[in-house]
This record gives structure tokens, C-alpha cells and sequence, in this order.
């Protein structure tokens, strides 16, 4: 084939300046914008839209329909290009350039550009010398920003020495030591280090090299026990965190009568205890319950009854402790102590209190109990209290208080 009919195959050429696809955001753009001029210009009104399809302006351009899509998404972002919604069903496109914002991001181009002007003859433009520099220094990364979210922030780098310390109020590092010692025995005794006693504590000592006080430092100078000084006695406590006896008790029998094992119970009820809040309105209704039954117990002393009734809460119950178990498991047998081997001897069993029986004297006379029984108000007081001492051989039958028959 003659190179003549090639070229007379491939059709017109399409005119491109490469200038303006830094204005219009790239070449596909560019070729479609020039297009659209071209067939506006061929209009009796300038500012009539062209109406067209992708075929077209492929056969006239030589852009896909993807290419042309992407050209008509710069030029419209770039206020260049109009266009009109048409039917979806359809291929038609209606377009219009803006040839007043075309020619005033052109002069804005040049005037920026002044070192090249469009005069400038096009050898002078194709044929300058390159000059190639040696690279002495490694080049610097351009830093992309982004207008919502400014400048990414920098690394952080601290110095370090080769022989860093921790530099505090300690006199010297096995003094240093001996307070992370204590801290994490602290730590581990209150349960504090959330299962990293010393990360618990590195925060602590952290914190005193940046200027921070802590009073667990000045306990630990002072020679007292780590935490001994922030304790807070409430009123509810005989001593920090040691709840009165009886309070302690009326909670626990609390979680008893709801159900849950005697375990359960103690552990909930000391958790309530600790708390700050429930503890202070629980110790405030616990007094309102004691006034009660002060006020019923003195009715009761007026009516004659010599011993009133109080609850169970009240009792004096003996403490227990570690120690006292294992004496009794190992009087049991030594396979149930706890942490005793059967080469060790057996302890001898723990002598139990023998409680003497009251005496007449203790004992309420029936007469003074059915005179205060007789009384509205000492009638439950009665009642509760001879439920309360079987041993006082009482009973009430048909409203009168008699001997407890035994057969």
C-alpha cells in the first residue's frame, strides 16, 4: 500500500496542544476540549450546546468511551465543561465549553509562566542543551499534604544516652531499686498491677523523673508501709477498710436470705462495703434500723423484759482466720490440713467453750413477760424473744405464756 492511500485512510488529523494539559488536567482532556470547540465554532450561536454521543467523539478523537468519560470529569471539576442531564436510556450527550473560563485560565497559565512566552520560536523551545548535574546529596521526598488534614505530624525521637538513668529524688540506683521493689509488692498485695506489677510500677517512678510527687515516695522514706497514709476512714469502719462487725454481718445475711452460698455472700457484701457511695447509704439505713430496734428494746426493758431481743447481727461470733481452720482440720486428720504432711505430728483438737446453762436469775418470770405481753406493742417483742431462748422452757398457748410441756 502507498503511503498517500494509508494516510488518506487514517482520515483528518485531530489538532493537540500539549501546553493544555496542565490547564485542562490531562491529554484525553485536552483533545475533547479543543474537539468541542471545533464544533462549537462551527454554530451560528456560540453559545448553543452540541449535542453528540460517545461514537462520535470516538470516531472524531479516537478516545473510548472510558477515556471520554474520565476527559469530561476533569474538564466539569475544572469549571470547562458543561453538560446537561439526559435520558439514561439514551447515548446522547449534550456538552457546552465555557470559553470565558477557558481564556482566563490562560491568561492565569502565561502569567505565571512569563519566563516562556507563546511567541517563543519552537526551535529555541526543542533543541535547548541539557545540562546534567552530578547528584552530590541525596534528593528530598516531596511531602504530600492534604488541605483537610494539614501537614502529617512529625516522628517523635527522644535522645537517648548510652548509660541512661532515671533521674529522681532517690540518692542512689539501689535506692531506686529497693522503691520498685516495694511498689510492686504493693501493687501485687492490692491487686493494682492488673496482672503487671512492674509496668504498674515503672509508671509510677515514670512519672516522678518528669516532675510528678508521689506520695508513695514519701512513705517510703518516711519507713511506713506503702499506701498506709492515703487510707480513709469512713464511718462506717473501725479502721480503714475494717467495717463494724455487725454492718459487715446484716449484709452478709443480706445475700444469704437472697439465696447465695455463704462464699458469695461475704465477697459481695464486702465489695458493697468498699464502695464509697452504696457503703455510705447502706451504713445510713443500717442506722435507721438500729434506732428501731433500740427504741423497741427499751419499750421492752420498761415492760420488764430484762434481756430484749436483737438480731442475729449483734451476736459476738468468733473470728476466722487461716490458722484456726487448720487446727481444726488437722485434729480432724492431718489428710485434711491444708498444708501439713502426715509426718508432721497432729495438733491436738481445740478445746470448745462449754456455755453454763442460765441461771433462775437470768431467766424472765412469766408473770413480767405476760404483763408486757399483754401490751400492744410488747406483744412481738415477746414473741420474738421467747422464739429466740427455747431454754427459758416457755411457750404461748391461746394468747397465755406457760412452761413448755417436754412430753
Amino acid at each position: 500500500m502507498k503511503i498517500g492511500i494509508f494516510l488518506g485512510n487514517l482520515g483528518n488529523p485531530a489538532i493537540y496542544y500539549p501546553k493544555l494539559a496542565q490547564i485542562t488536567g490531562g491529554v484525553g482532556a485536552s483533545i475533547l476540549l479543543c474537539q468541542l470547540l471545533q464544533w462549537q465554532a462551527q454554530h451560528s450561536n456560540s453559545s448553543e450546546w452540541v449535542k453528540t454521543n460517545s461514537n462520535e467523539i470516538e470516531k472524531a478523537t479516537g478516545l473510548s468511551p472510558e477515556e471520554q468519560e474520565i476527559a469530561r470529569g476533569l474538564l466539569k471539576v475544572r469549571s470547562l465543561l458543561k453538560e446537561k442531564s439526559t435520558n439514561p436510556h439514551t447515548d446522547t450527550l449534550e456538552l457546552w465549553a465555557d470559553i470565558d473560563a477557558f481564556e482566563e485560565k490562560l491568561n492565569n497559565f502565561f502569567a505565571n509562566n512569563h519566563t516562556e512566552t507563546i511567541t517563543e520560536p519552537i526551535r529555541d523551545r526543542t533543541n535547548r542543551p541539557v545540562e546534567i548535574l552530578s547528584e552530590t546529596s541525596p534528593p528530598q521526598r516531596a511531602v504530600k499534604t492534604d488541605k483537610y488534614f494539614g501537614q502529617p505530624r512529625q516522628q517523635i525521637a527522644v535522645a537517648v544516652t548510652a548509660n541512661y538513668q532515671f533521674s529522681g529524688p532517690w540518692n542512689s540506683q539501689e535506692e531506686l531499686h529497693n522503691f520498685q521493689r516495694a511498689l510492686e509488692e504493693y501493687a501485687r498485695v492490692r491487686n493494682l498491677g492488673f496482672g503487671n506489677p512492674s509496668g504498674w510500677a515503672f509508671k509510677i517512678i515514670d512519672g516522678m523523673t518528669k516532675g510528678l510527687t508521689s506520695t508513695f515516695w514519701d512513705e517510703f522514706i518516711a519507713g511506713i508501709p506503702l499506701g498506709e497514709s492515703q487510707k480513709v476512714k469512713r464511718d462506717w469502719e473501725i479502721e480503714p477498710e475494717v467495717p463494724y462487725p455487725a454492718f459487715e454481718e446484716e449484709r452478709i445475711q443480706y445475700y444469704v436470705h437472697k439465696g447465695e452460698p455463704l462464699e458469695a455472700a461475704v465477697s459481695k457484701a464486702r465489695a458493697d462495703l468498699r464502695n464509697p457511695v452504696l457503703g455510705k447509704d447502706l451504713w445510713e439505713g443500717f442506722l435507721r434500723k438500729c434506732d428501731r430496734i433500740a427504741d423497741d428494746a427499751l419499750k421492752a426493758k420498761l415492760q420488764g423484759v430484762d434481756t430484749p431481743y436483737l438480731p442475729s447481727s449483734f451476736n459476738e461470733k468468733p473470728q476466722i482466720t487461716k490458722d484456726s481452720v487448720m487446727r481444726k482440720l488437722g485434729a480432724i486428720g492431718p489428710q485434711f490440713a491444708l498444708n501439713q504432711s502426715t509426718s508432721e505430728p497432729m495438733p491436738e483438737p481445740p478445746k470448745l467453750e462449754q456455755k453454763e446453762p442460765p441461771t433462775a436469775d437470768e431467766i424472765p418470770s412469766i408473770s413480767s413477760l405476760q404483763k408486757a405481753y399483754n401490751t400492744a406493742i410488747g406483744r412481738s417483742i415477746v414473741e420474738k424473744q421467747i422464739a429466740a431462748n427455747p431454754d427459758w422452757g416457755y411457750e404461748i398457748v391461746d394468747g397465755e405464756i406457760v412452761e413448755s410441756i417436754p412430753f
